[in-house]
């Protein structure tokens, strides 16, 4: 059983429950929400609700979610793959597709795709994660890697751990960032006042390490290269939000959204293993996706 705890706060108030916890739970579509609601799944307050009723301040909301581990359906979907051997498999990610399958999402994820693409993948991480060795937001687009063989995951999760993967993304910042190059240093952990945020803190946390460098300034944005030497959680989400330059289009962490973006413009551009086979060292690159780089287009147009 998973369960979800939610306590409205004042300027929360007012909104419908449904649209509320579907912003709330990244995982959970609006109409997941509602059949939750239909079903009895969700309370307020110990009492049951309808998918129009309005939150209030203080209102305690308590969802139960049954988990089943059931097998993966493999379904055809097209994969922008930009590399594929024996062992793994590299893919260019969409910014709409969720990694791998979870509530609200059973049958239209990567892993779906890459049961219907590839004949074998790793059973390491079980039956609804075969071949991730790691993952992207729903949001974030670019290169993502998964495993065919239980020998390759297990040497990719290896470097992964050991830090030997260098990971390098491209990000549109809200604001111009007075700086050329440089590094934040900041750790990072749940965010007290809200659980499905990370934020910037000294105690519960864990060291974050991320380097940049700027490539090109706009009227009201920057873009920049970020190379990040761990891996946390929203990590560079985080780390520019608490700068005062969030990635645009973030609402999660404060992006003002302008231009206007329908997800956070952040790409997973370029990164670098060891193959886990050979041992030879490899690079792998993905292009920006078609949203990303016509903003960059039309901003270029501003200037």
């Amino acid at each position: 059983m998973q369960k979800y705890n939610f306590e409205v706060k004042e300027e929360e108030a007012g909104e419908r429950i449904d649209k509320f916890l579907a912003n709330k739970i990244n995982d959970f579509s609006r109409s997941y929400v509602q059949t939750l609601i239909e079903n009895k799944d969700v309370q307020v307050n110990n009492n049951e609700v309808q998918n129009s009723y309005k939150i209030k301040k203080c209102d305690i909301i308590v969802i139960e979610v049954e988990e089943k581990e059931t097998k993966v359906k493999a379904v055809a979907m097209p994969l922008d793959i930009i590399y594929e051997d024996d062992d793994i498999i590299v893919i260019n990610k969409n910014s709409d597709r969720v990694v791998h399958p979870a509530p609200g999402h059973h049958n239209d994820t990567i892993v779906n795709a890459l049961l219907a693409h590839a004949d074998d993948l790793s059973a390491i991480n079980g039956i609804k994660r075969p071949g991730i060795v790691h993952r992207l937001d729903k949001d974030t687009s670019g290169l993502l890697i998964a495993a065919k063989t239980n020998r390759a995951h297990k040497e990719l999760a290896r470097q992964f751990k050991k830090r030997e993967v260098d990971k390098y993304y491209l990000a549109l910042l809200d604001g111009i960032l007075p700086y050329k190059k440089g590094k934040i240093d900041a750790p990072i952990g749940r965010n007290p006042n809200d659980r499905k945020k990370m934020a910037v803190r000294k105690r519960k946390s864990k060291r974050a390490l991320s380097r940049f460098k700027t490539l090109e300034t706009f009227k009201e944005h920057t873009l920049v290269e970020v190379k990040i030497e761990t891996g946390r959680t929203h990590q560079i989400r985080v780390h520019f939000s608490y700068l005062g330059y969030p990635v645009t289009g973030d609402k999660k962490y404060g992006s003002k959204n302008k231009p206007a973006a329908e997800r956070q413009l952040l790409h997973a551009k370029k990164i670098v293993i060891k193959h886990p086979k050979t041992g030879e060292k490899i690079t792998f690159e993905a292009d920006l996706k078609d949203d990303f780089r016509l903003i960059l287009a039309k901003l270029r147009n501003e200037k």
